[in-house]
């Protein structure tokens, strides 16, 4: 996620993306953003929010959120759409010509996946098609390829996986056929919005029209810009997944406990740490992510003591707990991030597993003798969750697993595994209504110190 050669591109009109020309055809550079955000995420790995916020500055909000589900949706969908291009395009695309496979396949997302006019789908993607020179000759490519999408609609579309063929097969691997399946469609779904309230879900999921889910959060779908909702000003509530807002109510946080937050930020398991009445350590390594969770804690009247440091290396301690949310392929947040997919190889889950491992050591002693560790993670990967707190079990005899109980903290049996740990999926929470369906992959174990 790091070169920045795309967002340099500009349409042949010489206007950015942001600053559409007032006589440019309706939603056409919500469109134009939309493709670029996409090849900046498969051709350099940039974050789609990130991108997509710099490529949208300027647009009205109805534009931005254009963009943001075209973007979003293209990549949540990627496998399937390029299956389908290529059962279209016996020759494929040229390599030099991938602006134009992202076109098309941003185009075919609306026509098949969105509740987009077909023609607004194919004349926009068609005029995009032919702003730049060296794509121009394609536009009798777009034009047909598109137009047949919308005759025969999802009959040409091909039954692939969404995601990475190396993903699907260590699902399939971890949980078996069926269930590797089941996670590659729930992670091709739209996630609802997820709240977590300061105080009293029960009112406040009323007040938002929302369902109050077993576990305590509160669920809402077309939420809309978020910060007009009742209760964001008055820092009632934060967004928080319900999965990740499990691991921080493993402490059971109550007043009297210090416990240190590490790898903290942006925020949302401090907030509920110190909104239990548990004086927190916020760390992080990262000054700017700090700024947002120092921002986000003055929005709910909550304090921490924060620190800007390595959690690998930080003197600190001993805490009653310690809370271990640590930097992982994050492939359980597809749902929210469906770029996730696209920008991870199988190399980075054997480094990352490696530091998730120097973070359990390091945090392990700073917690006192009876005191509590939680370690979680937002991955599917056993390699960043079950094997890593197994392995660190073993290096570690004065930790024993304090196994999760069914019913704890509205927790059902079927997210807690054989240890007593916690493993939710993708899969988990269905509902007849799919906008109300599923969860972020996440793991969570509770460690105690003898």
């Amino acid at each position: 996620m790091k070169d920045t050669r795309s967002s340099s591109r500009r349409p042949a009109s010489g206007s950015p993306a942001g600053s559409p020309p007032a006589s440019e055809a309706p939603g056409l550079a919500a469109r134009r953003a939309a493709a670029e955000a996409v090849l900046a995420v498969l051709e350099t790995g940039h974050p789609l929010e990130e991108t997509l916020d710099r490529l949208t500055r300027g647009l009205e909000d109805r534009d931005r959120a254009l963009a943001r589900m075209i973007a979003a949706t293209t990549l949540r969908r990627l496998g399937s759409l390029r299956a389908l291009l290529k059962t279209l395009l016996e020759r494929g695309i040229p390599d030099k010509a991938r602006r134009v496979e992202v076109l098309i396949l941003t185009g075919a997302a609306q026509i098949l996946f969105m509740d987009v006019p077909d023609h607004a789908a194919v004349g926009t993607t068609v005029t995009l098609v032919g702003e730049q020179a060296a794509t121009a000759g394609f536009k009798g490519l777009a034009n047909a390829v598109l137009r047949r999408i919308t005759r025969e609609g999802r009959t040409v579309l091909p039954d692939a996986a969404d995601q990475p063929e190396w993903l699907v097969e260590g699902w399939t691997a971890a949980y078996g056929p069926a269930q590797g399946e089941a996670i590659s469609r729930a992670l091709a779904q739209e996630a609802p919005l997820d709240l977590t309230a300061r105080e009293n879900p029960a009112a406040l999921a009323e007040k938002l029209g929302g369902r109050l889910l077993p576990t305590g959060s509160i669920r809402l779908v077309e939420a809309g810009n978020v910060t007009a909702l009742p209760g964001f000003a008055e820092g009632e509530w934060w967004v928080q997944d319900a999965a990740a807002a499990l691991p921080a109510r493993l402490l059971r946080p109550a007043a009297g406990m210090t416990i240190a937050d590490l790898c903290a930020a942006p925020g949302g398991k401090t907030a509920q740490l110190a909104a239990a009445g548990a004086r927190v350590v916020a760390v992080d390594r990262s000054g700017p992510r700090l700024r947002r969770l120092k921002a986000n804690l003055a929005r709910l009247n909550l304090s921490a003591d924060i620190v800007e440091a390595d959690a690998t290396r930080l003197n600190a301690g001993p805490f009653d707990g310690v809370l271990i949310d640590a930097p992982c392929s994050a492939t359980g947040t597809i749902r929210r991030h469906p770029e996730v997919a696209w920008t991870k190889a199988p190399g980075d889950i054997a480094s990352l597993a490696d530091l998730q491992t120097r973070l359990l050591s390091h945090a392990a002693d700073m917690v006192k003798p009876g005191g509590v560790l939680v370690y979680s993670t937002c991955s599917l990967e056993p390699e960043e969750g079950e094997r890593q707190v197994a392995a660190f079990l073993e290096r570690r005899p004065d930790f024993v697993r304090d196994p999760v109980t069914p019913g704890e903290g509205g927790i059902p049996a079927e997210w807690i595994n054989a240890e007593g740990e916690v493993r939710t999926l993708p899969t988990h929470l269905p509902d007849e209504d799919p906008r109300f369906a599923g969860l972020d992959g996440f793991f969570a174990a509770r460690l105690r110190r003898g």
